[in-house]
């Protein structure tokens, strides 16, 4: 039969104020109420725990060696709810996110700075990979929170939108077709583009933008991310099509620039997905205010800081 922890903490109690009237009075109980607990835990166990042949109670063989594990056991238990105490006021844990590549280097690490001044005790381990492999990364239950920038479409999961993003096309400053004016999106199909991976979010959606104008782009390089599109467009390898907000800072440096397509507008919807079935642990909850919250890129919607004190793996093949 298991042994009966009610029994046990009042025999622990027992023991501990020094005799059936005090813990009685501590535990609220009355005390023929404690004497019965007692009876109850000696007959279960088939051993007698206290000796009351003289004026007070005292411990036998078995009544110390019971105790000793009682101890070892409700400590086990203070330090079970100290923890989870802990966890619930975010003092200690961790902050699992997956993002999509645009995401996770130019938006997110503000979030992730604002998480880590308010809960510095919680670590941050993020993945920075396409969207298809972020969404692989929930359905593992292997992150808190995930964030992608390409269409998920999963009976499982709950895609929730967050902020608006536009894909602008890039070029070098020097390249001929920089210098061509406004164009038509048809003029884009015989230029040389490099491209994200076959899973990323940003080529799903610049594919699926040049498809509804007829376009279909047949000379291409495929690179591995956003930043390594930018540096070779920037020398000259081609064009790229990236989100505005990372192209920001090779703007602001004037070694690439924007390309206006009158007949092209490329908008898409950052979002939020999340399990049906499974609740949004507490630390993933709390990035989730804080993404709402749009003090956080206040004065920064171009570009973002890259610094931070997450743990941190890409996955960009």
């Amino acid at each position: 039969m298991p042994l009966n922890l009610h029994h046990l903490r009042i025999f622990a109690a027992i023991v501990e104020h020094g005799g059936f009237t005090r813990a009685a009075r501590v535990l609220r109980l009355s005390q023929p109420a404690v004497s019965k607990s007692l009876n109850e835990l000696e007959r279960q166990l088939h051993v007698t725990l206290l000796d009351r042949t003289g004026k007070t109670a005292t411990l036998t063989e078995a009544g110390r060696t019971l105790y000793a594990r009682a101890g070892e056991l409700f400590g086990v238990e203070r330090a079970a709810e100290r923890e989870l105490r802990e966890l619930r006021g975010l003092k200690r844990g961790v902050l699992r996110v997956a993002a999509s590549t645009t995401i996770a280097t130019y938006l997110l690490p503000r979030y992730l700075g604002r998480f880590q001044t308010r809960h510095p005790g919680v670590r941050i381990r993020t993945t920075s990979t396409n969207t298809r492999a972020v969404l692989r990364a929930l359905l593992e239950f292997r992150v808190d929170v995930a964030l992608v920038e390409g269409p998920v479409e999963h009976a499982r999961v709950l895609v929730v939108p967050w902020r608006d993003d536009e894909l602008v096309v890039i070029a070098a400053p020097d390249h001929p077709i920089a210098t061509a004016g406004a164009l038509e999106a048809g003029q884009l199909a015989d230029e040389q583009f490099l491209v994200r991976e076959p899973g990323s979010g940003t080529r799903v959606v610049t594919e699926r933008a040049l498809a509804g104008r007829g376009v279909r782009l047949e000379r291409t390089i495929r690179v591995g991310g956003t930043e390594a599109i930018k540096q070779a467009v920037a020398a000259g390898l081609g064009l790229g099509i990236v989100s505005r907000a990372a192209a920001a800072d090779q703007l602001a440096l004037g070694r690439i620039v924007v390309v206006p397509v009158r007949d092209l507008v490329i908008r898409r919807t950052l979002a939020q997905i999340k399990l049906r079935d499974r609740p949004t642990t507490i630390a993933g909850r709390e990035l989730e205010s804080l993404l709402m919250a749009s003090d956080v890129l206040e004065g920064s919607e171009a570009s973002a800081d890259a610094t931070g004190s997450a743990e941190s793996s890409s996955n960009h093949g």
